[in-house]
C-alpha cells in the first residue's frame, strides 16, 4: 500500500454540471488521489459489462466516495428502476465506504417544501408525478436520494456517515471538496 494513490470515485449525474465536474476533478488529482469519474473517462470499463455493471463495480473497488446529488436524476434507470447515481449512493452506504455528499440546494428545498405540503417521504411524493421535467428538478426520485443520504429513515442516534453539504454554486461545491480532501 505503501506509495498507493487512494482512489475516489465521484458519483453524479453529468449533463448541466460539466463545469462542476472539471472543477472537482482537478482538485483531486492535485491532491494526489487517483479519480474515478464517469464524465472525464476515468472509471475502468470492462466491454463485457453494462454501464451499469461498471460503475455498481468501481463503487465496490474504491477507497473514497463522493457522491453529488443534482436536480437531475441520471441515466440508467429501467422505467421506475433506480438511475446508475442513486444504486452507486446505496452500495456505497451498503458497504459503508468513507463517504462525502453533497446536495444541491434545488433538491434540499424541493424537500422541505413537499414535507411542509404533506407530501413526506418516498411514500408521500409517490402521490405525485411531475408533469414537465424542469431544471428545478427533473425527477423527485432525487429527494429519495438526498433522504437515503442523510439516512432519514433511520434514528437519529444510530446515523453515520449522513452528513450532506448543501451547495447552491460550483464555488459551494469546490470549497467542501477543498476543506474535506485537501488534508489527506
Amino acid at each position: 500500500m505503501a506509495g498507493k494513490k487512494l482512489t475516489i470515485l465521484v458519483s453524479s449525474t453529468v449533463y448541466g454540471i460539466e463545469e462542476l465536474l472539471d472543477r472537482i476533478y482537478t482538485l483531486l488529482t492535485v491532491f494526489g488521489y487517483e479519480v474515478w469519474m464517469s464524465y472525464k473517462g476515468t472509471v475502468p470499463v470492462f466491454s463485457n459489462r453494462s454501464a451499469m455493471d461498471n460503475c455498481l463495480e468501481a463503487t465496490m473497488k474504491c477507497d473514497l466516495f463522493l457522491g453529488i446529488i443534482t436536480p437531475r436524476y441520471g441515466s440508467g434507470k429501467e422505467s421506475d428502476g433506480l438511475s446508475i447515481t442513486h444504486r452507486e449512493l446505496l452500495l456505497a452506504i451498503e458497504e459503508n465506504k468513507p463517504r462525502w455528499l453533497l446536495a444541491h440546494d434545488h433538491v434540499v428545498f424541493a424537500r422541505s417544501l413537499l414535507n411542509n405540503l404533506g407530501y413526506k417521504g418516498k411514500d408521500g411524493r409517490s402521490k405525485l408525478n411531475l408533469i414537465e421535467k424542469k431544471p428545478i428538478l427533473d425527477d423527485l426520485r432525487v429527494i429519495n436520494m438526498y433522504e437515503d443520504a442523510t439516512q432519514h429513515q433511520i434514528p437519529i442516534n444510530e446515523r453515520q456517515g449522513n452528513w450532506v453539504q448543501e451547495y447552491n454554486s460550483t464555488d459551494d461545491a469546490a470549497l467542501f471538496a477543498t476543506a474535506q480532501f485537501s488534508r489527506y
